[in-house]
């Protein structure tokens, strides 16, 4: 029997990336429903040869029967109705921040923490975008060595600002003269050290999201996490330079090692033929890339990686099918 799914936020660029993951990863689905708000009620989204029509989210929705849905609708809406579509038995798989800190929530990135969903029924927090893929590709290596301290530098694309944001930066790269509305500064041939709002300790709610959810994944308060997040002039695809510290001497060669061997993680690192990955090279696909490895130049037990994904597909999108399709292994 196939399964019976629902898509809250179907037609915003995540909520439609889902329905579109659904379909290439062969999801067995026999009913896929879609909600959003009263604006898009009735229009339709394409699922295979069907257009499915869009219906209102509303409580009664949201109490029906389902397998699992999967929200992407914002923190406002998911602390409405996700409550009540876990309280009416249904799996939930959220994309907002709203649930991510909350105990006995499991915050999961499926190559990372799978263990965390079994036999699990209710609300699960799908991670910050920036966060899933330092995980993806660190996690493997906290495993052999243990990370002591991680200093990351993010350069993430306008599309983790909405459609609107892509709209600016288009719109300035055919008129410099056009205004900025979504950014403190012009983003077009920028970059803006600035990616949510400010905390009272100097770091943005954006990097603090990386620390806070490094430790909930990893089980693991006592890594030190220190983020400077970082928008740039990409559509899509964020990019991420990391040195990490680990609690004993690494082998260069096994790190090379440990990273080609694991799970949904590609290494790109040939510097002599110019081979590393970049957000161009790597959109629409659902891998972490990882190049640039190299030892630190004066720490036995440090290195330094280059790590990009696709921030719309594995930063949000495919990695809350991956719970659904981990969740259906595990039965």
């Amino acid at each position: 029997m196939g399964l019976t799914v629902g898509v809250v936020g179907a037609t915003g660029a995540v909520g439609r990336k889902m329905v579109q993951i659904l379909e290439e990863r062969n999801v067995s689905i026999d009913t896929l429903r879609l909600f959003a708000s009263q604006k898009s009620v009735g229009t339709t989204v394409k699922y295979k040869d069907t257009e499915i029509k869009v219906e209102l989210l509303t409580e009664d929705a949201m109490k029906e029967q389902f397998d699992y849905i999967l929200f992407s609708a914002g923190g406002g809406v998911s602390e409405k109705y996700a409550p009540i579509a876990a309280d009416a038995g249904n799996i939930v798989i959220d994309n907002s921040s709203q649930w991510r800190m909350t105990d006995g929530i499991p915050l999961v990135v499926p190559e990372v923490n799978p263990h965390t969903l079994k036999g699990y029924r209710g609300i699960i927090a799908n991670p910050n975008c920036s966060t899933i893929q330092m995980m993806v590709a660190l996690s493997p290596l906290h495993k052999r060595y243990g990370i002591k301290r991680i200093v990351v530098s993010t350069y993430q694309a306008v599309s983790g600002s909405g459609q609107n944001a892509i709209d600016e930066l288009e719109n300035q790269l055919k008129d410099c003269d056009y205004p900025n509305k979504v950014y403190t500064r012009k983003i077009v041939g920028n970059c803006i050290p600035h990616i949510d709002v400010f905390n009272e300790n100097g770091f943005t709610k954006e990097e603090l999201k990386m620390v806070y959810e490094t430790h909930k994944i990893l089980e693991d308060k006592e890594i030190e996490v220190n983020p400077t997040a970082v928008r740039i002039p990409v559509v899509y695809g964020h990019s991420e330079s990391i040195y990490v510290e680990f609690n004993e001497t690494i082998n260069i060669e096994e790190v090379y090692s440990i990273l080609e061997g694991s799970p949904g993680i590609k290494v790109v690192d040939l510097p002599a033929e110019n081979q590393y990955p970049t957000p161009l090279d790597i959109a629409n696909t659902d891998y972490t890339y990882v190049g640039r490895i190299r030892k630190d130049l004066y720490k036995s037990n440090a290195a330094s990686l280059w790590v990009v994904a696709d921030n719309l597909r594995k930063g949000a999108a495919t990695n809350a099918v991956q719970i659904l399709e981990t969740m259906e292994s595990q039965k």
